[in-house]
């Protein structure tokens, strides 16, 4: 049976941080892109996407979107068919980083957005390497057509989220964690932890790439996310 797949975007990004997996996979079935830019709780935002998905479906979330994805599979377990978890954190935020929130909030409701995304979240995303600003120049983009308010819903969200380590424990489907090498956000160390919360998991690490794989190397993603859809499926015909 193939499923169609549902992807959940990081912060601060839209269905053009998937543009190449969307480009590869489309053919071979349906994939969406959820909205995570409406609510300001990480449950919300997962309601909001069971209310607006498939029946049943594969679902991989990046970063943000990968929180959004833990909470989708606690809330509804017999709809994920699969689960992709990219760059992402299990954890509860840790004080240091949510001391940094208010802040930020603050300089994105006096206008001043670009600059916590140009100063503050950018250069932590990506590894060096020859797409590195054509990738930062395309992150800059998506934030500033989603802009300030939304920042502060997901700013939010992030800082009040769960820790979804036990959840992790109850998956029960074919799940692939998939990381980048130079991620410093969400650092290999978090995947490895994730994977040892999931029976059978696969732990793919994409080198040459930080936070965000799917753009950065997005031919090596892809091809991750493919035996990930299709493993089943050829199996079991």
């Amino acid at each position: 049976m193939t499923l169609p797949l549902l992807l959940l975007p990081g912060m601060m990004c839209d269905a053009r941080l998937f543009g190449p997996q969307i480009n590869a996979l489309s053919p071979s079935r349906p994939v969406g892109v959820a909205d995570l830019s409406l609510h300001d709780s990480i449950p919300a935002m997962a309601a909001h996407v069971l209310a607006n998905a498939p029946e049943r479906f594969a679902l991989a979330g990046l970063s943000m979107g990968g929180i959004v994805a833990m909470e989708v599979i606690k809330q509804a377990p017999d709809r994920v068919g699969k689960l992709a978890l990219l760059d992402t954190n299990p954890c509860a935020e840790v004080d240091t980083v949510r001391a940094r929130r208010q802040p930020q909030i603050d300089k994105a409701n006096a206008g001043r957005l670009f600059e916590v995304m140009r100063d503050e979240m950018k250069p932590n995303y990506l590894a060096d390497g020859p797409k590195r600003q054509e990738v930062l120049d395309l992150c800059m983009e998506m934030a500033m057509d989603l802009g300030p308010a939304v920042f502060i819903r997901q700013s939010v969200a992030l800082r009040d989220r769960p820790d979804y380590q036990d959840s992790l424990r109850a998956v029960q489907v074919p799940t692939l964690i998939l990381c980048g090498r130079a991620d410093k956000l969400c650092p290999v160390a978090r995947h490895t932890l994730m994977q040892s919360l999931i029976p059978g998991t696969t732990l793919t690490i994409i080198e040459n790439a930080g936070h965000l794989p799917t753009l950065e190397t997005p031919a090596q993603t892809t091809a991750a996310l493919r035996r990930w859809l299709e493993e089943d499926e050829i199996t079991n015909g």
